[in-house]
């Protein structure tokens, strides 16, 4: 009876320690189980105060570009046969193989202008249009200021055969780039010689290639 009442006191102390066994596991289980706090959200500071790259209120993104090919500030156009007073003088050097006539292009636009390259140029003459060839030489740009005149010289042969050769009556002149023309009266000789050949004989430099004197 002694050993029995010894072992059912041995038995409820066992179960006792198991049973506080069990707690302090799932006490320690839940404390380790325990989901970790996530790191605050990005408030667009960095640690020394300042915006972070990226985040709200940053600074850091580049500003945006006009753009390619936009004109800038105070670029000047093309000058539009409107904006250009346009006369022609008899420029010719005695001794000087050919005669010359020298346009004058003058802006009155009011404002700088771009004039550069070839104008087209067609002598009215009795024989019908003739147009004049590029003389072949290189092109400047060049920016024609407001009220200031840009030049161009027409060569051509004088008459000297004898004959009365082709009248000229009328000049034509086209601004580069341009399709409004400009017509004016003839200031040279009267007359072309006649030539055999299908070439004309009348050539233009580019704008620039003569002065006001020339």
């Amino acid at each position: 009876m002694r050993v029995r009442k010894f072992a059912l006191a041995a038995l409820t102390v066992a179960a006792a320690f198991s049973l506080t066994a069990c707690q302090s596991d799932e006490e320690t289980g839940g404390a380790q189980g325990a989901p970790t706090a996530a790191p605050a959200a990005s408030t667009g500071a960095s640690p020394s105060g300042g915006p972070v790259s990226g985040g709200p209120g940053s600074h850091s993104t580049p500003p945006a570009t006009a753009p390619a090919g936009a004109a800038g500030a105070g670029k000047a156009g093309k000058c539009r046969t409107a904006d250009l007073a346009i006369t022609a003088a008899d420029r010719t050097i005695t001794g000087d193989a050919d005669n010359t006539v020298v346009v004058e292009l003058k802006n009155r636009g009011g404002k700088d202008c771009t004039l550069s390259g070839y104008a087209g140029v067609d002598l009215k003459t009795s024989a019908g249009t003739l147009s004049a060839k590029r003389s072949g030489e290189p092109v400047v740009a060049g920016v024609v200021a407001a009220g200031k005149s840009t030049y161009f010289g027409i060569s051509y042969p004088a008459n000297t055969s004898g004959g009365s050769g082709v009248r000229i009556t009328g000049l034509v002149v086209t601004p580069p780039d341009e399709t409004q023309s400009v017509t004016l009266p003839w200031p040279g000789t009267a007359s072309l010689p006649v030539t055999d050949g299908g070439g004309s004989p009348v050539k233009i430099g580019p704008m620039g290639s003569a002065g006001q004197g020339q």
